[in-house]
């Protein structure tokens, strides 16, 4: 029904058989942006290109085991094809890693750090909130590393959960894991072996258990990171990485 004719009445609509129209504001729009902040807490995602990709890792690092569905986790396996994809795509020039960890399943904690650290490209991470126990050789995986200043490090043996043997073969493989970590945050950061096994070892900070909690401040001080800084110094430092790269590349193609 219209008041005048060719001018369209406000409780009819505009655009014949659909209301609202279908578009960025339309039912299909719609659905999108809902499950945008279903996924991402955000209505729309940033769509900027960039030479530059982010990974996150938060909340509990999920290996072979199925964690409850009440974790929040970050699965190994999903993170493997999209550092492969990183390496491989020729508009990706720098990798940032962003960690927010409680620590979670050695062997997928360390497999995440060997993939980290065997990137060609430059690579930068950046602690936020926490980097504990497995996080800590993810967090010092990379070419140059940063924590916030409110960030903490918890640095402990390694732990095992369920039944476990008590024979001697399986203390071994306790030790020969302890090794495998230590070596590898020992060979990626400035901390030396001694003063790690001392952290690691140290009885009556944290309750009934031994380990050592380590601030932003600390953990730079101890050569575990190389700096305090947030999300701008992480960004521009990859920036510089990624034109050191560039500088390096332009010499070997001349």
């Amino acid at each position: 029904m219209n008041n005048k004719q060719g001018e369209p009445s406000r409780l009819e609509p505009e655009y014949p058989g659909e209301y609202p129209p279908s578009g960025p504001e339309g039912p299909e729009g719609g659905t999108a942006i809902a499950e945008n902040i279903e996924r991402l807490g955000q209505t729309n995602p940033v769509a900027d290109e960039s030479n530059m990709y982010c990974l996150t890792i938060v909340g509990q690092v999920e290996g072979h085991m199925i964690l409850p569905p009440q974790n929040k986790t970050t699965k190994y396996e999903h993170l493997f094809p999209q550092l492969v994809a990183a390496e491989q795509s020729d508009k990706i020039e720098g990798v940032l890693i962003i960690l927010n960890t409680v620590g979670g399943d050695v062997e997928a904690g360390l497999a995440i750090s060997e993939m980290i650290a065997s990137l060609s490209k430059p690579t930068v991470t950046l602690v936020l909130g926490g980097g504990h126990s497995i996080g800590v050789p993810i967090a010092v995986a990379s070419d140059y590393s940063f924590i916030a200043e409110s960030a903490t490090m918890t640095i402990h043996p390694i732990r095992l959960n369920g039944l476990v043997i008590g024979v001697p073969q399986s203390f071994e493989y306790l030790e020969k894991m302890q090794e495998r970590v230590t070596r590898f945050i020992t060979l990626h950061s400035r901390i030396s072996e001694q003063t790690l096994r001392d952290l690691m070892l140290k009885t009556g900070e944290l309750a009934r258990d031994i380990g050592t909690t380590v601030v932003g401040r600390d953990a730079v001080q101890y050569g575990l990171i190389d700096e305090l800084g947030g999300l701008g110094a992480a960004m521009a430092k990859l920036r510089y990485l990624i034109e050191e790269a560039r500088g390096r590349k332009g010499r070997i193609l001349q």
